[in-house]
C-alpha cells in the first residue's frame, strides 16, 4: 500500500505477488482441509467418547432389564414351586399349575385404569363367546317360567320350534316325558336343550289341550328379535351385536317392509354390544354403504375409520332408538352413528352406560385369551362419551321395581306390621306395579301395606296372614316378571316411543 504527507514526495516501492485465480482457490481450499482436518480430528474424538457412552449406556441398561426380567421369572418359580410342592394345601388342587397360573393372569390384568381388559380362561373365553352370540343348541325358544305356567313367550324366527309349530301362548308341560311342573326355568332350559340333530319330545298346553311333537335340536345363535305391535308399528329388539345379528335384523326389516309397516322402534336397552364387524353391518341396514359409523383413536395418535358394510334396507322412515343404563359400547356407537347420521331418529329412554374403548382378544394354544383395550372409539362426529353415557332426547323412566327387581329378596323371617325393612319396600312396589293400592313405598310396614298384603293373597290362593314371607315375595315377583314379559301395560318407554311416531 502506499502513504502520502504533504510537502514531500516520497516513493514506497510495495511488491505484491499476483496468482491465477485456480491457483488461489486451491491454496485457499489447503487452507481449509487444515482446518476442517482439525475440526474433524476432534469431533471424531468426541464422537468417540460420546459413543463409547451411548454403547455403555444401551449395555448396562439392556443388563440392568435382563436382570429385572430374571428377578421377576425367578420369583415366579420359585413361587410357583413352592405353591405347588410344598403349600400344606397344593396336594388337594387338582391342576393347581393352570390354576396358579390363571390367577397370577388375571392379577396382571386387573387394573383400576382399564376394568375391561382382562385374561379369560377357556371356559371364560366359551362363555364370552356364547354370551355376545347368544349361541346354544336347543329348539328356539324363550319362555316365562312363573306360577307354574311356563309360558312360551318368543318362537324365533326359522327355529326347529317354528318349524314344529310351537307358538306363543304354549305352555310347557313335559320334556321327554318330565313333568315341568315346580322346576326353575334353568332345569327346565337344560332339559330342552341337547345334543345337535336329537330330537326332544315335549307336551304343551294349548288351549286346555295337550299338543305333543318332537323337535330336533339345532345349532342356534339369536341375537334379534321383532313383531309388529297392534298399531302398526315396526319393533325390532337387538340383544346383542353378535355374528349373525346383520343377517338376523335383515329378515325382520324385509318382513316389516312386506306388511306395510313404515315406522320402527329399535329396542337397545339392555345391549351389552359386540363386535364392531356386526355394528358396521347393521349400521349399514340404516344408512347405506360406506357410510362412517365408527373412529378408532389410537394411543399414538392414529385414526381409523370404519364405515358400513352392507346395503340399506330401512333408508327411510321415522325411527325412535330405546335406551337405558345397560345400554353399552357397540350399541351406543350405533345410537350415536343414527343419531348424528339421521335426522328422523329419536332417542328416548335413561342415561347410558358410557364404554368408550376398543378391545381385541388374543388367543393362546390352550384355548384361554387376553382381551385388551387397543384404542378409543368416537362418533363420526368426534364424540367421546366414556364413563358418561348417552343422553336421551327425551328421558323417559320405567316404574321402580323393574330397575330394582333384585330388590324382591326372600326375607329371613316373616315380616309383620310396623316393621321397617328392603324387604317391606320390594313388595310395596311390586304390588304398586300390579294394580294395587299401596299408602306408601319407603320401606315401611304400614296396615295400609297389610290391607294390600291381604288383598294380593286372597286373588293368589295364600293364607290371609298378613304377612310378607318368601310365599307372598315369590310370588309377586313372579308376577311382576310375568307382566312386564307378556304385556306392554307398564313399558311407558316404549309407550313414548309409539306416541313420538303416530304424531
Amino acid at each position: 500500500m502506499s502513504e502520502q504527507k504533504t510537502g514531500e514526495k516520497t516513493e514506497n516501492i510495495v511488491i505484491r505477488t499476483v496468482r491465477h485465480p485456480d491457483e488461489q482457490a486451491y491454496r485457499e481450499l489447503k487452507k481449509q482441509n487444515k482446518r476442517l482436518s482439525f475440526i474433524c480430528y476432534a469431533l471424531m474424538v468426541v464422537l468417540m467418547a460420546a459413543a463409547g457412552a451411548f454403547f455403555g449406556y444401551v449395555y448396562e441398561t439392556r443388563k440392568r432389564a435382563q436382570t429385572v426380567d430374571d428377578r421377576i421369572q425367578e420369583k415366579i418359580n420359585t413361587t410357583m414351586s413352592i405353591m405347588t410342592n410344598d403349600w400344606f394345601f397344593g396336594k388337594d388342587i387338582e391342576d393347581a399349575k393352570e390354576r396358579f397360573l390363571n390367577q397370577a393372569l388375571t392379577g396382571i390384568t386387573t387394573n383400576e385404569e382399564d376394568p375391561h381388559t382382562a385374561y379369560m380362561s377357556k371356559q371364560q373365553v366359551e362363555d364370552f363367546v356364547t354370551s355376545i352370540n347368544h349361541s346354544y343348541v336347543g329348539i328356539g325358544v324363550q319362555f316365562i317360567a312363573g306360577d307354574n305356567l311356563n309360558m312360551i313367550e318368543r318362537v324365533f324366527k326359522n327355529s326347529p320350534a317354528q318349524k314344529a309349530g310351537v307358538q306363543p301362548g304354549d305352555q310347557i308341560r313335559s320334556v321327554d316325558g318330565v313333568l315341568v311342573e315346580g322346576m326353575s326355568s334353568d332345569n327346565i332350559a337344560d332339559l330342552v336343550r341337547g345334543e345337535e340333530g336329537v330330537p326332544v319330545h315335549m307336551e304343551f298346553l294349548r288351549d286346555g289341550e295337550i299338543v305333543s311333537m318332537d323337535i330336533v335340536r339345532a345349532a342356534l345363535a339369536y341375537t334379534a328379535w321383532g313383531e309388529i305391535l297392534p298399531d302398526g308399528t315396526a319393533i325390532l329388539e337387538i340383544l346383542q351385536f353378535g355374528d349373525t345379528t346383520g343377517e338376523e335384523i335383515k329378515g325382520y326389516l324385509e318382513d316389516f317392509k312386506e306388511a306395510g309397516a313404515e315406522r320402527l322402534i329399535i329396542d337397545l336397552r339392555d345391549d351389552g354390544g359386540g363386535y364392531l364387524t356386526s355394528l358396521q353391518e347393521v349400521g349399514g341396514l340404516f344408512l347405506g354403504r360406506g357410510v362412517p359409523v365408527l373412529r378408532e383413536e389410537y394411543a399414538n395418535g392414529s385414526v381409523n375409520e370404519l364405515k358400513t358394510t352392507a346395503n340399506a334396507i330401512w333408508g327411510d322412515g321415522e325411527i325412535v332408538l330405546l335406551v337405558n343404563g345397560n345400554t353399552a359400547s357397540a350399541a351406543e356407537a350405533f345410537t350415536l352413528a343414527m343419531k348424528e347420521q339421521r335426522a328422523d331418529v329419536t332417542v328416548i329412554g335413561t342415561q347410558t352406560y358410557g364404554k368408550g374403548t376398543v378391545q381385541v382378544t388374543r388367543g393362546f394354544t390352550d384355548g384361554s385369551a387376553l382381551k385388551y383395550t387397543t384404542s378409543k372409539w368416537l362418533s363420526p362426529g368426534g364424540v367421546w362419551i366414556n364413563g358418561t353415557g348417552i343422553t336421551p332426547d327425551e328421558t323417559v323412566e320405567l316404574h321402580p321395581i323393574l330397575t330394582e327387581i333384585n330388590i324382591m329378596t326372600f326375607p329371613e323371617e316373616p315380616i309383620s306390621v310396623d316393621s321397617v325393612s328392603e324387604n317391606v319396600r320390594g313388595i310395596q312396589l311390586a304390588l304398586d306395579y300390579l294394580g294395587y293400592e299401596v299408602d306408601r313405598t319407603d320401606g315401611y310396614y304400614s296396615e295400609a301395606t297389610r290391607d294390600a298384603v291381604n288383598k294380593y293373597r286372597a286373588e293368589h290362593d295364600l293364607p290371609e296372614n298378613g304377612l310378607i314371607d318368601e310365599e307372598v315375595m315369590s310370588s309377586a315377583a313372579s308376577a311382576v316378571i310375568l307382566n312386564w314379559n307378556t304385556s306392554h301395560d307398564h313399558d311407558t318407554q316404549l309407550q313414548r316411543a309409539q306416541e313420538v311416531l303416530n304424531g
